[in-house]
């Protein structure tokens, strides 16, 4: 396991957490047992064409989830984490085959000194295109 981050040495602007990550159909299946979201729109090819949808989506929590993820695993201590907001602005088309890739990167948004915090702001892309919107993540900083 490694280390923490420290505060002292965080640079604003800096990428700070990077993943690039593929969400399968297996995955949607396992998410919606333990998450109890069955929307067949998760899993179900015809009912997703029915109402519309391009495809089978991604939970959206699952997707913001995924996001967050990332940052704990750079940040090491879950704890860390004071806030976490997110909007869903894009669904995720997740093929029956090939799944669907994400890229997350956190970027170094704002310092507070006095606070030992950073904002962190987490892009995630889909199929070159953003699929959270307004993601970020207060972390405190123990060191």
């Amino acid at each position: 396991m490694s280390a923490a981050p420290a505060f002292v040495g965080l640079e604003l602007g800096a990428i700070v957490a990077k993943s690039d990550l593929t969400i399968t159909r297996e995955d949607l299946i396992r998410y919606a047992g333990a998450s109890g979201d069955t929307n067949p729109i998760h899993y179900n090819d015809a009912i997703a064409a029915a109402v519309g949808l391009p495809g089978v989506l991604a939970h959206g929590m699952l997707t913001a989830g995924l996001a967050l993820q990332v940052v704990v695993d750079w940040l090491v201590d879950p704890t860390a984490v004071v806030s976490y907001e997110t909007k869903f602005t894009r669904p995720v088309v997740v093929d029956p085959i090939d799944g669907a890739d994400l890229s997350v990167t956190a970027k170094v948004a704002r310092l507070d000194e006095e606070e030992r915090t950073a904002r962190l702001d987490v892009t995630v892309t889909h199929a070159g295109k953003t699929v959270l919107g307004k993601t970020q993540v207060l972390a405190r900083f123990r060191d």
